[in-house]
């Protein structure tokens, strides 16, 4: 996608190091989408503890934009280079997801744990 969109990074601040690759999208921020996103959407479909579920989404969405912040702030990425590559990272969550919730009703993993609610 960098090569398609050939877009110029910005050159607002100094940087350490020249980069010659093109700006967008973030690939940092589209990987720190599809890693964390994606395992916190597969480990929530297996876990039966209602907080626990919620502290790994939290977390994995904070880390996430933790990453796309930084690359802001470096100055290395213009805002919409890392929403497109959040955009990408959360299509593909996403897409992990459905595919385990297919698989869980067709008896191919682990089934669904019902939330209790109790820690």
């Amino acid at each position: 996608m960098k090569m398609g969109f050939d877009r110029p990074r910005p050159d607002l601040v100094p940087h350490e190091a020249m980069v010659y690759t093109a700006s967008f999208p973030s690939g940092h921020s589209m990987m720190s989408a599809v890693t964390y996103l994606t395992l916190a959407a597969l480990l929530i479909r297996v876990q039966p503890a209602l907080r626990l579920k919620a502290y790994l989404l939290i977390l994995a969405i904070l880390l996430t934009l933790l990453v796309g912040i930084s690359r802001v702030y470096l100055g290395v990425h213009w805002p919409t280079d890392v929403l497109a590559g959040w955009t990408a990272g959360a299509s593909w969550a996403a897409l992990c997801w459905i595919v385990m919730h297919w698989l869980q009703r067709r008896g191919q993993v682990e089934p669904e744990e019902s939330s209790s609610g109790t820690e």
